[in-house]
């Protein structure tokens, strides 16, 4: 997204972005240590930083045992601002900087 130019572009589109699992993570400021799978070429976790929080995705899903509540609340614990863990029943909408979580399933925000 960076180097394409879609990163700069984003904040001045009038759009909808929807992303799942990895395309919501990278919305956010950090992915957090643990789950980086791939780290440019500088380094770290960074994200887009989009928005203001972390997202941690597939909680508590059948096929991924290391997605439990308390893999994420661990997970929080290294992000320096607030975070969401969120089942995939569980969206969260931000419009205009208002952060709304739409759900069926559950999910926790965890603040530091």
């Amino acid at each position: 997204m960076r180097q394409s130019g879609l990163a700069d572009l984003l904040p001045s589109l009038h759009a909808v972005y929807a992303g799942f699992s990895g395309g919501s993570m990278v919305m956010t400021p950090h992915i957090g240590e643990d789950v980086v799978l791939w780290k440019p070429p500088s380094g770290g976790d960074a994200a887009l930083g989009v928005v203001d929080f972390g997202i941690f995705p597939h909680l508590d899903h059948e096929n991924m045992p290391e997605n439990s509540m308390a893999d994420a609340e661990k997970w929080a614990a290294g992000l320096p601002g607030p975070a969401y863990a969120i089942d995939d029943q569980t969206a969260i909408r931000v419009i205009d900087g208002t952060v709304d979580v739409v759900s069926e399933g559950h999910w926790k925000l965890f603040t530091p």
